[in-house]
């Protein structure tokens, strides 16, 4: 099981003094996807993303990233991950070439011959050419935002953990790192995204996990998630008493209801034409019917109690 998961967490906790940020994480990241990383803020999220680099060792429990045991293996993990937590870092007098150049250095891997070729790549992929010699002082926070992705594929990565990535970013930006998260996806590099923007994760990510006070809520693959929401069903009709026979028989909770209408709730109701069908058949007169899929923001609000931004 290990070797298909870039990703794998036992009982992962980390306390700080009395309080507890992340309590007893049973993580499961499969190798190739884009995995997002969700909750509320204050929820864990970025003690979780620095435990799995070693850069916070846990209270208790286990981190395996990449198959190795973190953070013993720190020296045989890391130069297989890109990572961008909490924000970029770099030089302000210095150019966005040469804090790349800077960075690339510090790799002891690094061949000093490619180098050039290497932060012209990485700069090109994120959209940052044009701005190369500029210095990072005048560069704009999305601009500072992409010049961190570019920081973290200066060389080719298994798995690749970004905190919040498009913090910052117009919709141009956000367009452009969405499409570059797919492109190291489909060239087989595990993505972990830390994010709270709800409306990119139902873009991007392949699989989710939830968290809530430090507790994982629920993991899997985004299509099950979103699935596992309540399903909202309204039904006009002048037959009401037989509609609501129905729907009751169906699974289907009603809830209070205008003159004609009818509408219910249910944990994956059948598919709408079903419940048609079943309306029909028993006499009812169906004069409008409308199935709100479950969105999944409205899944996270029911695991969490709480809203997320769903927008930048």
């Amino acid at each position: 099981m290990t070797e298909e998961l870039a990703v794998r967490t036992t009982g992962l906790t980390k306390r700080f003094g009395h309080q507890t940020a992340v309590d007893r994480l049973d993580l499961a990241v499969p190798r190739g996807a884009v995995f997002g990383f969700l909750g509320p803020n204050g929820s864990g999220k970025t003690t979780t993303i620095r435990m799995l680099l070693g850069l916070v060792s846990p209270t208790e429990g286990n981190a395996e990233v990449l198959g190795e045991g973190m953070p013993d293996r720190l020296a045989s993990v890391l130069p297989r991950v890109g990572a961008l937590v909490e924000g970029p870092a770099f030089y302000p007098f210095l150019s966005g070439e040469a804090n790349l150049r800077r960075l690339d250095t510090a790799d002891p891997k690094a061949s000093a011959s490619s180098q050039p070729g290497r932060v012209a790549r990485a700069l090109e992929r994120v959209g940052l050419s044009h701005a190369a010699h500029k210095k990072v002082h005048a560069y704009s926070l999305g601009m500072k935002q992409r010049l961190g992705l570019a920081g973290a594929l200066l060389a080719p990565r298994e798995l690749l953990v970004l905190d919040e990535p498009t913090n910052g970013l117009d919709p141009q930006g956000t367009r452009e790192v969405r499409s570059l998260i797919r492109s190291l996806a489909d060239d087989g590099t595990t993505v972990f995204v830390s994010s709270h923007l709800l409306a990119e994760v139902e873009q991007i990510c392949t699989h989710a996990a939830v968290l809530r006070a430090g507790r994982l809520v629920a993991q899997g693959p985004l299509d099950e998630l979103r699935g596992a929401a309540r399903h909202r069903i309204e039904v006009r009709t002048p037959d009401t008493g037989v509609a609501a026979d129905v729907l009751r028989k169906l699974g289907l909770e009603l809830e209070a209801s205008a003159p004609g209408t009818l509408t219910a709730e249910a944990d994956g109701a059948p598919p709408a034409e079903d419940i048609v069908a079943a309306l029909v058949r028993a006499g009812a007169r169906v004069r409008g019917f409308s199935a709100a899929a479950p969105s999944l923001e409205e899944r996270f609000v029911e695991l969490t109690g709480e809203g997320f931004d769903v927008a930048e």
